[in-house]
């Protein structure tokens, strides 16, 4: 059975990644945006999401509506679930992008509202039907799931490294370090926020930070599970991040050349999520990238007898892809149940 009209999506949260959303979705011919809630003002909307984008003339303001060539999206200014008239746009799935309402209650008031599933950019702090991450678990989805998890950017990229090694390797343990760009959470100046090192000012400093990864690992890989440690430094870079990890083998025979082909052959397995970089590349190199995860063939080091350090890059515009892949994903399947 053959969709008849695009996917209607509605995003709560138009900062960076849903912003990346709607320009992908622009670009996209099955995924249309109908509706954005925010509490910016429309104008300030617009402008930021034209300061973005390749195409700016494509993207316009008329009155309440950002307007593309293919689809008018109504700008809602209202920023908690339980207030935005989903029903009202009719939409197929709502995308939560604000990175805020992350438990089952706040996903709850989406549905409430009228949204037949809701789809968080960000993991859980707690129990939701599904975690989706592309590339690796999608057979696990079911129809009938309403509150689901496309993972993070960072632990669906440590996810894939992880699961395209151990189809070829044995792994006995490991430890990840994301060098990540600052995030919208941190304060530009020293400020006091939650703890010490984040009160410090997110455009001078290297700033290390706990990760959720390792708690999450276990979930969708659970020959994994309390066997990687993950930590963070977020540091002074707007976009682009590094995924450093070095891993235990059980074969000491296991060398980079090994790994990096076992990656190579991943990038093929898995094309448009994951991919391999030949050039010395930066990153600032990774910007606009749509993968989940860029593996760096230079940056493969065997040291000792058992480990080996990997580099791979990564940003939130492939996380923004995948995201508008989980929305296709289901659809699919309500498309299965119907014909069935």
């Amino acid at each position: 059975m053959s969709r008849q009209r695009p996917i209607r999506v509605g995003i709560m949260g138009f900062g960076q990644t849903g912003r990346q959303i709607y320009e992908l979705a622009a670009m996209s011919e099955d995924v249309e945006i109908v509706a954005v809630a925010d509490i910016g003002r429309p104008h300030i909307l617009h402008y930021l999401l034209r300061s973005e984008v390749e195409q700016p003339e494509k993207f316009r303001l008329e009155g309440n509506f950002l307007v593309t060539d293919r689809f008018r999206s109504r700008l809602v200014e209202i920023d908690r679930p339980a207030e935005m008239p989903w029903d009202v746009f009719g939409v197929d799935a709502v995308i939560d992008s604000t990175g805020k309402f992350r438990d089952s209650q706040s996903m709850g008031d989406h549905l409430a509202s009228g949204a037949p599933r809701v789809i968080l950019r960000t993991l859980p702090t707690d129990d939701i039907d599904r975690i989706i991450i592309p590339g690796l678990n999608e057979a696990s989805a079911s129809a009938d799931d309403r509150m689901i998890s496309a993972g993070s950017a960072t632990t669906g990229a440590l996810a894939l490294l992880l699961d395209s090694l151990a189809e070829q390797f044995e792994i006995v343990c490991g430890n990840m370090t994301t060098v990540h760009a600052y995030t919208s959470d941190q304060a530009l100046q020293d400020y006091a926020g939650s703890d010490y090192r984040r009160s410090r000012s997110a455009a001078k400093n290297i700033i290390p930070n706990n990760h959720e990864a390792s708690d999450w690992i276990g979930y969708f890989l659970p020959q994994f599970e309390g066997k990687i440690l993950t930590s963070a430094l977020n540091v002074p870079v707007q976009e682009g991040c590094l995924l450093d990890v070095n891993l235990v083998m059980a074969d000491s025979a296991v060398d980079a050349e090994a790994i990096n082909a076992a990656m190579c052959k991943a990038a093929q397995d898995h094309p448009g999520i994951i991919g391999v970089a030949e050039d010395p590349i930066v990153s600032s190199d990774v910007i606009g990238s749509p993968l989940s995860l860029l593996f760096d063939l230079k940056g493969t080091i065997k040291a000792g007898q058992n480990t080996i350090k990997t580099l791979s890059w990564y940003e939130t515009r492939g996380h923004a892809a995948r995201l508008l892949d989980v929305v296709r994903l289901y659809d699919s399947l309500d498309s299965r149940k119907e014909v069935a």
